[in-house]
C-alpha cells in the first residue's frame, strides 16, 4: 500500500470514516440491494462497453475517504493505439474501492470496501453498472481480492486484521454470505509490526492452491480451497527473512516460479513453486535497481511469454525492468524507467500486453507505456490521465 507509517495513518483516517472528497462531475449509478440467489457459476454476458468502436474500457479503483479523493469506481475509455484515456462515468455506492477484480466471464466487477467494517461489492457490467450489493469480509481494511478460476468463489485479504475470507458467487455474479474466515495467527509478526497484515490472496496457475501474502508476518501461506464448502485448509507456509514485508506475488506462466515484491526491505525475491504440494520456496533477495533509498516496491507484472518482468517502485516513482532467465528461475535487472507520476500503487497490462498502465496514488494520475515485444522496453505513451487517489487500474 503506502509506507508502513503513512499507510497506517491513511487507514486510520479511512477507518474513522473521512468525508467524501469532490471529483469531476460525471454520470453516476446508484446502489441496489443484494438479491437472494443460489450459489453456482455466474454466466452473464461479456460486455465490451466501448465508448467508440476503437476504444476499450479502463476501470479505476480509488479512495473515497481522502482529500482529494474519488467518488467510487472510475470508468474510463482508452485507445489501444494511442493510449489516450477519456472519462466515461463513476460507479458510486462503493466506499474506498481500492482494489478491483473481474469475473472470468467478464460480466461482473468486484471491489473491496477498504474500511473498518470491510466488505466486498459486486457490480453488474451488462446492466448499466448496477451495484448488486455488498457483503462483509469479517475483517478490517480489505485491500485485495481475486476470483477463483472456476468463477464460484471470491477471495479477499483483510490488511488491518490480518485475515483472509471466502465468499460464494451466484448466477448473476452477486456475492453470497461468507463461508470462511482464516486469521494469520502464526508465525509471530516481523520486527516493527503490530500484527499480521494480509496483503494479497490469489490462486496458483494450475488452480490447485490458494496463496495469501502477509506483510506483517513476513510469510506466504498456501491453502487448499474446498470448492464444495468454500473453506480454506492451510497446507504449508513460506517464511521470508524478518522485516522483508512481502506484499504481492506474481506467477511466471510456467506455474513453477513466482516473483515476490518485498515492500519493507526494498527487494525482489524469485520463488520456486511445487504445484503438487503448494510449497513455495523463496530464493535470495535481489536489488530493485532503485538505490539505497526506500522505494516500497508494490507488485510485479510478467509478460505473457514469460520473458520480462516489471516491478513498480513507489518511493522511487519508477518501474524496474527485468529479463527472466533460466526458465523462470532468475531475474536479471535491465533498467528503471520513470513512471511519470507519484507513488505507482498498481500497474496492469492491457489484454494484448502491448500497453502497461500505472495508477499513481499521490499525483492522482494514470500513466501509460508502450511495451516492446522484442526487448521489453517501456516507452511513455499518451498523456497522464487525472484520477484523484487512483490506487488500482484494470484495463479490459
Amino acid at each position: 500500500m503506502t509506507s508502513p507509517t503513512s499507510r497506517r495513518t491513511l487507514l486510520g483516517a479511512l477507518l474513522a470514516g473521512g468525508a467524501l472528497a469532490a471529483a469531476p462531475s460525471l454520470p453516476r449509478t446508484a446502489p441496489h440491494p443484494v438479491p437472494h440467489h443460489p450459489h453456482h457459476l455466474p454466466r452473464p454476458p461479456h460486455p465490451a462497453h466501448p465508448a467508440t468502436r476503437s476504444t476499450r474500457t479502463l476501470y479505476l479503483g480509488t479512495y473515497t475517504s481522502t482529500s482529494p479523493g474519488g467518488t467510487g469506481v472510475g470508468v474510463a475509455a482508452y485507445d489501444p493505439e494511442t493510449a489516450g484515456i477519456t472519462a466515461r462515468t463513476v460507479v458510486t455506492g462503493v466506499e474506498n474501492p481500492s482494489y478491483l477484480a473481474l469475473h472470468p466471464t467478464g460480466g461482473t466487477l468486484y471491489a473491496v470496501d477498504e474500511q473498518q467494517n470491510g466488505g466486498v461489492t459486486a457490480v453488474a457490467l451488462a446492466d448499466g453498472f448496477r451495484v448488486l450489493g455488498t457483503r462483509s469480509t469479517g475483517g478490517a481494511g480489505p485491500c485485495h481480492l481475486s476470483v477463483h478460476p472456476g468463477g464460484r468463489w471470491l477471495l479477499s485479504a483483510n490488511y488491518t486484521s490480518g485475515s483472509v475470507a471466502v465468499h460464494p458467487l451466484a448466477d448473476d455474479g452477486s456475492v453470497g454470505e461468507r463461508t470462511d474466515l482464516v486469521a494469520h495467527s502464526s508465525p509471530a509478526p516481523g520486527p516493527g509490526q503490530d500484527g499480521p497484515h494480509a496483503h494479497q490472496i490469489i490462486t496458483s496457475p494450475d488452480g490447485g492452491h490458494v496463496l495469501a501474502v502477509d506483510l506483517g508476518n513476513d510469510t506466504v501461506y498456501t491453502y487448499r480451497l474446498d470448492e464444495t464448502r468454500g473453506t480454506l485448509e492451510q497446507v504449508s507456509y513460506a517464511a521470508l527473512r524478518p522485516g522483508a514485508g512481502p506484499r504481492h506475488l506474481t506467477f511466471h506462466p510456467d506455474g513453477r516460479h513466482a516473483y515476490l515484491a518485498c515492500e519493507l526491505d526494498n527487494t525482489a525475491v524469485v520463488c520456486g513453486y511445487d504445484p503438487a504440494t503448494g510449497t513455495l520456496t523463496p530464493g535470495d533477495p535481489q536489488s530493485t535497481g532503485t538505490g539505497s533509498g526506500t522505494s516500497y516496491p508494490a507488485q510485479f507484472l510478467v509478460t505473457g511469454d514469460g520473458r520480462f518482468a516489471y516491478l513498480a517502485n513507489r518511493g522511487h516513482n519508477s518501474i524496474t525492468r527485468y529479463a527472466i532467465e533460466d526458465g523462470g528461475a532468475a531475474l536479471r535487472l535491465l533498467d528503471t524507467v520513470p513512471v511519470g507520476g507519484d507513488f505507482p500503487r498498481h500497474t496492469a497490462f492491457s489484454p494484448d500486453g502491448t500497453l502497461l498502465f500505472a495508477a499513481n496514488q499521490k499525483s492522482g494520475t494514470v500513466t501509460a507505456f508502450r511495451v516492446d515485444a522484442e526487448s521489453g522496453a517501456l516507452t511513455s505513451a499518451g498523456t497522464p490521465y487525472p484520477a484523484p487517489a487512483a490506487v488500482c487500474v484494470l484495463p479490459v
